[in-house]
This record gives structure tokens, C-alpha cells and sequence, in this order.
């Protein structure tokens, strides 16, 4: 079943990544509001609700066996070999707390190797991605995941599980800030009809970075921290 997470995981904080970056990026998105770059603002009312990139599932090998050499080339061999099967099952492999990182054969001792909950036991943490959209919904995104976990086969004492409640990702959120702008502009258009002849609306902080926050099992809705002002005409 799909849960909140929003990953839409347990990233309450971000660390503060440049609004270029944010073009092409694949950002893991939390169930609570990102903040950026240490700006705090209430969420609006207007923004843009989409479809997120991907779902995003943290996956953790972890390994006992009791000599260290051993353990370590277990792990990673498992680690391998989820790498080479995760095309075949459609999914794709990542690494990062904020920004993502595309996880492969060539980049997969970057994943550190880290002591597990338990004497003689080592662990690494990853993350798995199905995307999303069209006829892959969060529902059929999370087996296809389950799937593959369960595809991948052990390496000696080396075991892989999911690990929390699978997230959303979105790539380049930066990217959709012509179409936040554009939906915010309509709305106040359509309050200053409303008030009539003798006030106005103006928009303030339309030059804050691009948020974003959880907005369903599947979706995402990005915005920009604006707020509107009612000042009476001259």
C-alpha cells in the first residue's frame, strides 16, 4: 500500500542547492515543505499539482558474516548484482539524501559502507526508483519495486530489504517556475476583478526559489513562496 512519504521519506530540512542547479536535479521530495536556502513562508494557495517522477524506495543490504574481509565483499557483491538487474525489472538505482545520484556498476563503491544495529554486522543504504505516470501508479510503481527486491538474489550471509515507507522524487522542479508564475498571475487577475475598480493586487516574491511538497500517493505540488497585497488605487 502506498504511504505517505513525501524520502514524500523523513527529509525535514534541505541543504541549500543553487536555483540553476535545480533545472535538470532530481530532488527527493518530503511529506513536510522543503525549506531553501533558510527562507521560511506559509505555503499559497496557487501552485502546480503533477504527477512525480519517480517513486522512491530506500533498500539496505546488510550482511553478518563474522570475518570483516568477507562481509564486506558480500555486500557489495549483492550490491552488484542489484545493479545489474535493475534495468530488466524497470527500475533504477540512486544514492543521496537531497539530490539525487544515479547509482551504477561504475560509481557503486561511492555507496559507503557503514556499521549495521548489530556486533559483526555492516550495512549499505541506496535507493530504488519506478517512475510514475501513465499507466504506472503509485500502486503498480511500489510492486514493481517489491519485485525486484525480492529478484535479486543473496550473497552468502548478505540480505536485501526495504527499508521505511517508499517517497517521491521530481527532476529539475526549477524548470516548471514559467508555469507557477503563470497560474499565480491568473489568480490575481481574477481577485482584482473581484475587488473592484478601487483596489489592486500586486505579487510579491515571485523571485523566491521553487518549493515543493507532497500532494497525493503519486503527486507533487510545486509552488513559489508569493505572497498577494490588496493596496487601493491612487
Amino acid at each position: 500500500m502506498m504511504k505517505a512519504v513525501l524520502l514524500l521519506a523523513a527529509l525535514c530540512g534541505a541543504m541549500p542547492v543553487a536555483a540553476q542547479d535545480l533545472q535538470s536535479q532530481e530532488i527527493i521530495v518530503t511529506g513536510s515543505r522543503v525549506e531553501q536556502d533558510d527562507y521560511q513562508r506559509d505555503m499559497p494557495a496557487v501552485g502546480l499539482r503533477r504527477t512525480a517522477d519517480f517513486l522512491v524506495q530506500e533498500v539496505v543490504i546488510r550482511g553478518d558474516t563474522r570475518d570483516p574481509k568477507q562481509r564486506a565483499v558480500e555486500i557489495r557483491q549483492m550490491l552488484a548484482r542489484a545493479i545489474a538487474l535493475a534495468e530488466r525489472h524497470g527500475v533504477q538505482l540512486a544514492y543521496g539524501d537531497y539530490i539525487l545520484t544515479p547509482l551504477t556498476a561504475a560509481n557503486l563503491d561511492d555507496v559507503t559502507l557503514s556499521n549495521d544495529n548489530r556486533p559483526d554486522s555492516q550495512k549499505v543504504v541506496f535507493l530504488v526508483k519506478a517512475p510514475l505516470g501513465g499507466a504506472e501508479s503509485g500502486t503498480t510503481a511500489e510492486k514493481r519495486i517489491e519485485t525486484y527486491v525480492d529478484a535479486v538474489p543473496e550473497v552468502g550471509r548478505a540480505q536485501m530489504d526495504v527499508s521505511g515507507d517508499p517517497s517521491l522524487s521530481i527532476v529539475g522542479p526549477d524548470k516548471y517556475r514559467l508555469q507557477i508564475a503563470d497560474a499565480v498571475m491568473i489568480d490575481a487577475r481574477a481577485l482584482a476583478e473581484r475587488m473592484g475598480a478601487g483596489y489592486a493586487v500586486t505579487i510579491e516574491g515571485l523571485n523566491m526559489p521553487v518549493l515543493w511538497t507532497r500532494a497525493g500517493p503519486s503527486a507533487v505540488m510545486l509552488y513559489i513562496p508569493y505572497k498577494l497585497v490588496i493596496v487601493p488605487r491612487p
